[in-house]
């Protein structure tokens, strides 16, 4: 493949997206001063730490230009594999570094240039996302060994919802908690920016935006900004997820403490993996099988779906209060984006809002928008690097 045209003026920026098992990435171009990436690649490597690991890349059209099996044992390693393919087509090695961080905790709630001080302050908050944090910090740690001279940057997914009132980050806890920084955080921050920075302006007042996807959330946005959301302290809690509880009543958490003598392990374990639409359908968690399922006459998996659009409703509908109606409700993430069904059985009832469908093509208070964290944490990198 012959390489896409770069200017020799172009900065060179990598945005990487970290999952427990995957990393996609885009690779972008942007004239010196400007911070309006343009995509070279794009891609990412599934199946990290399993026996049938993939790697995919497209380019800017949307060509696949290689599609192979890959044993992947770590996400550096799976970054190494990137890199050398970049190599391949030709392209520089970039010169600033942008990378999903899921949580900060309560010291880090700016996107920002990656220093010592700022890797200190990300261990001491791991408590805050023991699953997530310690794999950013690995991934951190492999891109300065890959691309040393490279500069990196945090962009946190809890930065965009700092905006939120004291009234909706405060727990009904003791003081005392809070000041350890047990509070509402959010999550999803980079795919809400990403929809945002892509509205009309003036951005309507009063919007609903639903991140429907394995991971699932929903923010009230008032002129673009958020007010409120349903995660909390961490990614666990807001409407059921495929293996995520939501929330629920913290009294069965005591309860199975009591009478099942479950560890904080076992509890994070059942809580992140062992909940969610897969708990309740049966073992099933993805949404498109649920679908079929429940089409084929499947009771769990249509309780599963029911459940699950059910809360999405009901927070619609609380956030359309607290903004004092609704101008626009916005629909992302894979479930949101390509779940016709999905999106219509959660808009069901909510005529009196305005809302009479989840099609877009029949209800202008409706949009169906991509979620574009990798552009996203490329012009966030874009401009902290300029």
């Amino acid at each position: 493949m012959s390489p896409h045209p770069v200017g020799a003026n172009d900065e060179l920026v990598l945005a990487v997206n970290s999952g427990s098992s995957s990393l996609k990435f885009g690779f972008y171009r942007h004239p010196r001063g400007d911070c309006n990436p343009v995509l070279l690649l794009s891609g990412g490597a599934s199946g990290i730490g399993h026996p049938n690991g993939r790697l995919q890349i497209k380019d800017a059209g949307g060509a696949t230009q290689l599609d192979e099996a890959y044993r992947l044992d770590s996400q550096g390693h799976a970054l190494k594999e990137i890199l050398g393919v970049m190599d391949r087509f030709g392209h520089r090695r970039p010169k600033a570094i942008g990378h999903r961080v899921v949580h900060g905790g309560p010291h880090l709630r700016e996107h920002q240039l990656i220093t010592a001080a700022l890797l200190d302050k990300l261990r001491a908050a791991t408590q805050f996302a023991p699953i997530h944090i310690p794999a950013a910090l690995a991934l951190i740690r492999d891109t300065e060994k890959l691309l040393p001279g490279a500069k990196q940057y945090a962009c946190f997914d809890t930065a965009f919802h700092r905006t939120m009132p004291e009234s909706a980050r405060h727990f009904p806890l003791p003081q005392r908690l809070y000041d350890l920084g047990i509070e509402r955080y959010g999550f999803h921050g980079l795919s809400y920016e990403s929809v945002v920075v892509r509205l009309e302006k003036p951005v309507p007042e009063r919007i609903v935006c639903a991140h429907l996807g394995a991971g699932a959330s929903l923010v009230a946005l008032r002129h673009g900004q958020s007010i409120d959301t349903s995660m909390g302290m961490t990614p666990v809690g807001g409407i059921p997820m495929a293996t995520r509880s939501g929330d629920f009543d913290p009294g069965v958490v005591l309860f199975l403490m009591r009478t099942e003598q479950l560890s904080a392990d076992q509890l994070e374990s059942l809580l992140n993996r062992d909940s969610g639409l897969g708990a309740l359908s049966g073992g099933q968690s993805d949404m498109r099988l649920l679908e079929e399922c429940a089409a084929n006459g499947d009771e769990k998996a249509r309780l599963a779906i029911t459940v699950f659009t059910h809360a999405v409703r009901k927070w619609i509908g609380a956030y359309a209060a607290e903004l004092g109606g609704l101008d626009l409700l916005i629909f992302t993430g894979g479930i949101g984006e390509h779940s016709a069904a999905i999106r219509d059985w959660a808009c069901d009832g909510l005529e009196f809002l305005g809302i009479t469908s989840g099609d877009p093509a029949q209800c202008p208070k409706v949009r169906v928008m991509t979620s574009e964290e990798e552009l996203q944490i490329a012009r966030i990198t874009c401009r902290l690097s300029s």
